[in-house]
């Protein structure tokens, strides 16, 4: 039995250090490994299907809305990336260069993409002509590279997958319009999928993306109280297009600049997924995004019918279920420990004396409770199972938010709730960016966002004390 819970017993409890209890999930459920570049990380089959799923999920989100996925180059001339100043700016530290082909210096240096509105824009100024060209919805999946000084695992790698959605409309109001979609698009995947609460809201002038007009966010809070800006929506305006020369002739023959958007979710939403559900035995998996729903085990396999009754089981699941059978010789006890670490959302026990009674064992991974099941009612109990798991895993992360959420009215309750109750702190902001340089300089604290659902919980800035123009939602993060 030792053996058995050797697997776990090599997880740091994530009380006593939480971001090793991450790193060692992150290893001990081999979901990825370390590369011999800094930085990148070799995501393993157990990690990459899950990024499947939710890659499977997201794309068909995404054309429901009309989308169209393309693909763009990896190399971005230095002299493009140069055109939208303001970009270019918020890019340059993290930019990777190439600066030889074979053993020939270029004659300017390529730019490995950070990401990619400078290609897309490059694009549409040849492939927009008339008002009948428009809109464009387009999106790419791909990888991007940006040259991090600290790294960790899917969080912040120096290289990692991605979507980008790049749209151009013929007028404001239909970017904007894009812009909230797809915001709400990643929301509602993030609550209905991953069973991750988000709250929904604009980022300050300081913390939008280099060159949009507007960003907005979808920020979730993990375990150990740390916000994570997990999705991202960006109205560009028409600043790209004009450093970029995209012109449409409307239907009155005048030309007009397009305005365009950006999105993109990446493969840090691992990360969140470990960080809101996971525990000390490791990852708890969402049914809907898990690569492997029920892993059935069966109870001394080697008795006369019980790998039969097994594959009858597995047979009569494998249709609607994503499910296994573990029939290797290692333990029972050690084949639990690796459903727990791996994070499979529901075991499925088969012994002799089960057998004998027509029934077997579901286990949940969350609540670890158990339910005997007649053999014949196997399908339907675990499909209402997936769904009340699926359902009791959002409601546990809600509440854990809501109760990691506090309101300070002055700077003293601020700091108090940030040493003392780590969450989300709400707290009226005057719209002055020395206060949000102030709060972070002393604090180490960001504003997460300003909630689209505002409410005033006092008449001044908590910082300042002078008249107040937002609720902001504040928090240290990852």
């Amino acid at each position: 039995m030792a053996k058995d819970k050797k697997l776990v017993e090599s997880i740091t409890s994530m009380e006593e250090d939480f971001a090793q209890w991450y790193t060692d999930v992150v290893k001990k459920a081999e979901l990825i490994d370390y590369s011999s570049v800094k930085g990148c990380m070799i995501i393993k089959p157990a990690g990459y299907a899950i990024w499947e799923n939710i890659q499977k999920e997201l794309d068909r989100r995404f054309k429901e809305t009309g989308v169209q996925n393309v693909y763009m180059p990896l190399f971005i001339p230095e002299g493009l990336l140069n055109k939208e100043k303001d970009h270019v700016e918020g890019f340059a530290p993290e930019v990777a260069w190439v600066t030889h082909g074979g053993m020939n210096q270029l004659q300017e240096r390529l730019c490995v993409r950070p990401t990619s509105e400078t290609l897309f824009c490059d694009f549409y100024k040849n492939d927009v002509e008339s008002y009948r060209d428009l809109p464009k919805v387009y999106n790419q999946w791909c990888s991007v590279v940006r040259w991090e000084k600290e790294t960790r695992p899917f969080l912040r790698s120096r290289e990692f997958l991605w979507q980008e959605g790049h749209t151009a409309h013929a007028t404001a109001q239909e970017a904007q319009e894009r812009t909230e979609q797809m915001l709400n698009v990643y929301a509602d995947f993030c609550e209905e999928v991953l069973a991750i609460p988000v709250i929904r809201g604009q980022k300050t002038e300081k913390e939008k993306f280099a060159g949009a007009e507007a960003t907005y966010t979808i920020e979730a809070l993990m375990h150990d109280g740390k916000a994570l800006q997990s999705g991202t929506s960006h109205n560009f305006g028409d600043g790209f297009a004009k450093a970029f020369g995209i012109q449409y002739t409307d239907n009155n023959n005048q030309l007009q600049y397009v305005h365009q958007t950006s999105w993109g979710l990446s493969t840090r939403i691992i990360g969140a997924i470990i960080m809101v559900h996971g525990d000390n035995s490791g990852l708890v998996l969402p049914p809907a995004i898990a690569p492997v729903q029920a892993v059935i085990i069966p109870i001394q396999q080697q008795k006369e019918g019980v790998l039969d009754k097994a594959n009858e089981l597995y047979e009569a699941l494998k249709g609607a279920f994503r499910v296994k059978t573990d029939c290797t010789d290692k333990s029972p006890g050690w084949k639990f420990a690796e459903q727990e670490m791996r994070g499979i959302p529901v075991r499925i026990e088969l012994g002799p004396k089960d057998i004998e009674k027509g029934q077997c064992v579901f286990v949940r991974r969350d609540t670890r409770e158990k339910y005997q099941v007649a053999l014949e009612d196997a399908p339907q109990k675990l499909d209402e199972l997936l769904k009340s798991i699926q359902k009791d895993m959002f409601a546990r992360a809600k509440a854990h938010r809501d109760a990691h959420i506090s309101d300070a009215k002055t700077y003293n309750q601020f700091q108090y709730a940030l040493e003392n109750k780590p969450g989300f702190i709400r707290a009226m902001w005057c719209g002055d960016q020395a206060c949000e340089d102030k709060i972070k300089e002393e604090t180490t604290a960001t504003s997460r966002c300003m909630p689209f659902e505002q409410e005033t919980i006092s008449d001044v800035c908590v910082c300042c004390g002078k008249p107040a123009k937002k609720l902001v939602f504040w928090g240290k993060a990852y």
